[in-house]
């Protein structure tokens, strides 16, 4: 699996103005909506679901909040770079500037497990964090995730 066949040129989100955890959970919300026609609400609710066991916040100012749905048929993933960064409650405290939310069937079994490594690969990579967050372009930055995965750059 590959990161870029989660994401769209539609789901990079290059700066995303939210102020608090809640906010910005609606506001992905929302973007998840318009691209895979599910409810807003559900999709919200799935993602605080999630939260409730534990931030999605790794660290490093990253967080990668996920959620499993009952009436979806694929795997996808949203991208943003937030204009400024926010407390998200993450493990180490650091506040969070780029998030990967990725939204899951109930039924993808190990494959939500390899999307979610595979965002926190890249996700945990200096130079490609550093990379994307000097990138202020919704296409500059799908080109850099596209870029980074090709099997050559992992």
């Amino acid at each position: 699996m590959q990161l870029i066949d989660l994401l769209t040129p539609k789901a990079i989100v290059s700066s995303l103005k939210a102020t608090s955890k809640k906010q910005l959970l609606l506001e992905l919300s929302d973007k998840a909506s318009e691209l895979c026609g599910l409810p807003s609400r559900e999709i919200f609710d799935a993602l605080l679901q999630r939260e409730r066991l534990g931030s999605t916040g790794i660290g490093d100012g990253v967080a990668i909040p996920h959620g499993k749905l009952t009436k979806l048929k694929n795997i996808f993933g949203i991208f943003a770079r937030l204009e400024r960064p926010i407390d998200f409650d993450a493990l180490d405290g650091a506040p969070v500037d780029l998030v990967f939310l990725l939204i899951t069937p109930e039924s993808s079994g190990a494959d939500h497990l390899k999307a979610l490594a595979c965002a926190a690969r890249m996700l945990r990579d200096p130079g490609m964090v550093a990379t994307i967050r000097a990138t202020r372009d919704a296409g500059a930055l799908y080109s850099l995730i596209a870029q980074r995965s090709q099997p050559h750059a992992a």
